[in-house]
């Protein structure tokens, strides 16, 4: 199939300007300094991980031809539903992702659900780890997920493969050698069940090429881990403010999609309830160091 450059070009348009800056987690700021009625290209190019003169080449229709990588991070920034993203493939002279890949594609319907834990770190994960939305919460607790190259941005990558100067800072899950021992090899059960349901997924097994070459741990803990799936668990997070808090992570299943929504949560009255209170005004402020303040969520 050709690719049909201006209806591709169109199409980037019509979305980008449906999407408001507060869907995504951007700043909206005064209305009367936003020129365009949705997202500015500078916008949509840090949400998609991609460069800001690519984002115009594509509404200009020039330029190459859109990975599927690239197409499939355009849909989520954008918000598209399934439809819509089928859409962007068909404009760009390819087919949408195959049955029996694993989805990266977050319905809408789930983004609305994250945008309503305003008090609670949460975030949206793929069967394979990928960071594919989050709210503000979350980067207050575990540091700003936009900093991070989209292709990073998966918690078994970050985990096994840490790359300080790619990764910004990243605030640490796990208090002592015992609580990090087991949530790696939590992790790596959970890839291996995730291995069997996706033989065919292309991402997932570059994924694990780059795990068993880069990562002794991780090698060791594939060769005698089973398979598994992630459970719900206390964690402790040390955080470079509030120092370590111990939280509830429980894991909610997306079933039709294979997607997990991560909540952190803490009992009422606790040291870390009161944590989490005060992250929600703390992460904001540390943020606008670098950036205007944020709220609800974010994916990529």
């Amino acid at each position: 199939m050709s690719i049909d450059r201006a209806g591709l070009a169109a199409a980037v348009r019509r979305a980008r300007e449906r999407v408001r800056p507060e869907e995504v987690g951007l700043p909206a700021g005064p209305r009367g300094n936003r020129r365009v009625p949705g997202l500015r290209r500078e916008e949509l190019a840090l949400l998609a991980g991609i460069s800001v003169d690519y984002v115009v080449r594509l509404e200009q229709g020039r330029g190459p031809r859109p990975s599927a990588q690239v197409l499939g991070a355009l849909a989520r920034a954008l918000r598209l539903d399934v439809a819509g993203r089928d859409e962007l493939f068909h404009l760009a002279g390819g087919a949408p992702p195959a049955p029996g890949t694993i989805e990266l594609h977050v319905r809408p319907s789930v983004l609305r659900l994250i945008d309503r834990f305003v008090d609670l770190p949460t975030m949206v994960v793929s069967a394979k780890g990928d960071v594919l939305a989050w709210n503000t919460m979350s980067s207050a607790l575990l540091g700003d997920w936009s900093t991070i190259p989209a292709q990073r941005r998966n918690i078994n990558v970050l985990r096994f493969l840490p790359d300080p100067a790619r990764d910004g800072v990243r605030h640490p899950v796990g208090a002592t050698d015992q609580e990090r021992a087991a949530t790696a090899a939590q992790a790596v059960s959970a890839l291996r069940s995730t291995a069997a349901r996706y033989p065919r997924d292309p991402g997932l097994a570059a994924m694990l090429a780059d795990l068993i070459a880069g990562s002794a741990v991780f090698r060791q803990l594939w060769d005698s881990e089973p398979a598994g799936g992630w459970r719900s668990s206390r964690k402790t997070v040390e955080h470079p403010s509030l120092g370590p808090l111990t939280l509830d992570c429980d894991t909610l299943h997306v079933p039709d999609v294979d997607q997990s929504v991560v909540v952190y949560s803490a009992p009422p009255g606790t040291h870390e309830a009161e944590s989490l209170a005060l992250l929600r005004v703390l992460g904001t402020q540390e943020l606008a160091a670098e950036k205007p303040p944020v709220s609800g969520s974010r994916q990529a």
